[in-house]
């Protein structure tokens, strides 16, 4: 028999209320209470509802902006609703926020045509509605200030050539495969690069000199085709600066956020599609004058009190209540698109998550809790408040909680269905996980489990102080190509099965979590990460 007919039979013995013991390791699990849960989301799941309200009616979620606000408070009533304790917000320093209230672009000579863009996050706005000329720029060194300057004033500039537009024929569409599958599971410890986000670093580069020369030369704006995010060896960077095109633009911060640097030496700075970009440079090199009309309405909000804040909230333990599992996802987005597949469908399953567990009547014997961070696209601001108040202090100091967190599960990788889990190293987790797995292979859960550490996500700030803290392996999908950081971040490129799918796998492991008669193993030492492929 297939594992979907031994599955199917497996299930319906347990519903019976057994307790099944796995053959792998001694894992009680209690198999009613999974398959009431899967049977309550498989009939009545609310996943998309949740999406759509996050990404639809609130998003993009910029950190600080009012959209981020209003989902924000409507996560508070949603778990209030639930019937959820100890909802709170809790906050942390943060800068200012942001927010675009109006953007039109159009090349109005030659010829009249609307441009494909978007204005980057924390950039200045117009003053108004502009008419400018556009210049072609090509600045790789402080050396070349000295060709422009004087030139430039009242000019759109465009700061990089042309590109190559190719067919779309590589991996549009990402699944995990048996060979990927085998390549996660057998790659050793170790040996990776550090991955994860930076803010802004202590030193001055070349292309925060030049947003500085443009602005004290009087550049009116200033225009890029996408790419220049690439980070050397990242190749979902290299990707989307090689292939995107087709009116999908990736569009990333233009300024620092915080109270000092924020709006401060820029121009308005807008990355168009790239197709409408190649136009404008084609035109110029048979020497015919191109024309843009810009609006480009932008605020920066000043802030009485911390404007980063993370939503929080529990489904209380009982005998065990002091301990915790932690699940959590990143509310923010980045502003170009609604912030669908980032990260709403990740908040949206831990979401559902603790309204499923509630709704089912579970009794957990560790506390369940939620947190959705905030200025995750930042630099992970948000979890590493949450570690610095409730973990490890910026003083070193080990707090109670620390050795109360039993573990913090993660999703941040899009609609994708989930296939396992990157253990980061912690192999004592290994047998556990892989009896937790084994119920849920009929949901196309091979049952992967990834030994190396990885980073790209708020589960990093967990990892990095030695709490078990895990990344769900999921089908990357259309990510990478077309939703992550884009003006095709929507609702539209949601997969409602997926996130179902992936409700049920992370209420499950929640709940098995919450009820071993001992905490998560811990491993004894961090290793070292690579950025998540």
């Amino acid at each position: 028999m297939n594992n979907r007919v031994l599955a199917a039979i497996g299930f319906g013995i347990f519903g019976m209320g057994t307790i099944l013991w796995s053959q792998e390791h001694a894992e009680q699990i209690d198999t009613a209470m999974i398959s009431t849960i899967r049977d309550q989301e498989l009939a009545h799941s609310q996943v998309m509802d949740h999406v759509s309200w996050l990404a639809d009616v609130y998003g993009p979620r910029l950190t600080g902006s009012p959209g981020f606000r209003q989902a924000a408070d409507w996560t508070l009533k949603k778990f209030a609703e639930w019937g959820l304790v100890n909802i709170r917000k809790e906050s942390f320093p943060f800068g200012k926020s942001w927010a675009l209230t109006r953007f039109s672009a159009h090349m109005i000579e030659p010829q009249i045509q609307p441009l494909i863009g978007f204005p980057k996050s924390w950039t200045p706005g117009t003053k108004g509605k502009v008419t400018a000329d556009v210049v072609r720029v090509d600045i790789n060194s402080e050396a070349d200030f000295e060709k422009y300057r004087g030139k430039l004033a009242g000019k759109i500039v465009l700061t990089q050539p042309a590109r190559d537009v190719k067919m779309l024929d590589g991996i549009i569409v990402s699944r995990w495969n048996e060979t990927l599958f085998k390549e996660a599971e057998t790659t050793p410890l170790g040996g990776g690069r550090e991955g994860g986000r930076g803010g802004r670093g202590g030193g001055r580069n070349l292309g925060e000199k030049t947003q500085e020369f443009f602005s004290k030369e009087g550049v009116v704006a200033a225009f890029d085709r996408g790419g220049e995010q690439f980070v050397a060896g990242d190749t979902q960077m290299k990707w989307q600066a090689e292939h995107v095109d087709g009116g999908t633009i990736f569009v990333m911060s233009g300024g620092p956020h915080d109270n000092e640097h924020a709006g401060k030496d820029l121009v308005p700075q807008v990355t168009l599609a790239v197709e409408h970009y190649n136009r404008m440079i084609r035109i110029m090199d048979k020497n015919i004058p191109v024309k843009v009309e810009l609006d480009v309405q932008a605020q920066f909000l000043d802030e009485t009190e911390p404007n980063g804040y993370n939503i929080v909230a529990e489904l209380p333990g009982s005998d065990l209540a002091n301990e915790i599992v932690l699940l959590g996802a990143h509310l923010d987005s980045h502003h170009s698109g609604t912030g669908a597949t980032d990260n709403a469908a990740g908040s949206a399953v831990m979401m559902e998550t603790m309204r499923l567990l509630k709704s089912v009547g579970a009794k957990p014997r560790r506390t369940i809790r939620i947190a959705l961070w905030a200025g995750e696209e930042e630099g992970l601001l948000g979890s590493k408040a949450y570690v610095s108040q409730h973990l490890v202090g910026s003083d070193g100091k080990v707090k109670p909680e620390y050795q109360n967190l039993s573990a913090y599960y993660n999703l941040d990788n899009g609609t994708g269905r989930i296939r396992g889990v990157w253990m980061q190293g912690d192999l004592a987790v290994e047998p556990i996980f892989r009896a937790w797995l084994q119920p849920l292979r009929d949901l196309d859960v091979p049952g992967t489990l990834a030994p190396r550490s990885i980073s790209g996500s708020d589960y990093t700030s967990f990892d990095s102080v030695g709490i078990p803290a895990f990344q769900f392996m999921q089908d990357r999908l259309e990510y990478n190509s077309r939703t992550h950081h884009s003006n095709m971040d929507t609702v539209d490129r949601v997969q409602r099965d997926d996130l179902v799918q992936a409700s049920i796998v992370v209420a499950t492991f929640a709940y098995n979590t919450a009820m071993r008669p001992e905490k998560l193993p811990r491993k004894a030492k961090v290793s070292s990460t690579r950025a998540e492929p």
